[in-house]
């Protein structure tokens, strides 16, 4: 595939380079990293993970705690593994988002500090929807739907 035109006239460290293993690795893993320290925490804690779910009304509590347990990780590991990590991304990508309408509605808050954090907290999970999209965009180029990553 060749380089658009105008990457062409930018200097060396600016021009596209495909990741290596490594860089590729621990930029996923930082990425996975609220999805992975997450559901341990609701491990060590289940009582939290359980009143979590109340409060946002997600019932039966504890099968949502369990269910977004054993989403958390596994889709993180598929991430990390390489398989599939397209649709892995694309589902911890539409996860945030779900997650913010139900917790993070600070346009329901009156102003001040609670509805500012609400507000950065909304924005951050949006920014976590584009990040989680083009790793799956990338992935489906690179490797298509197979689900046969680098790794595979």
């Amino acid at each position: 595939m060749s380089m658009p035109s105008f990457e062409n006239h930018l200097p060396a460290p600016f021009r596209r380079r495909r990741a290596d293993g490594r860089t590729l690795f621990l930029g996923l893993l930082a990425l996975c990293s609220a999805y992975l320290q997450g559901p341990l925490t609701k491990i060590f804690d289940f009582p939290g993970a359980i009143a979590e779910m109340e409060h946002f009304g997600l019932h039966p509590a504890p099968v949502f705690a369990v269910g977004v347990i054993v989403f958390e990780l596994s889709m993180s590991a598929l991430i990390l593994a390489g398989i599939f990590r397209w649709a892995a991304a694309l589902a911890l990508a539409v996860f945030p988002l779900a997650a913010t309408f139900i917790a993070l509605r600070f346009w329901e808050l009156p102003l001040g500090m609670e509805r500012s954090m609400a507000m950065n907290g909304f924005f951050e999970h949006v920014g976590l929807v584009g990040a989680f999209t083009l790793v799956a965009w990338h992935d489906l180029r690179e490797h298509g739907a197979s689900g046969k990553g680098p790794t595979s």
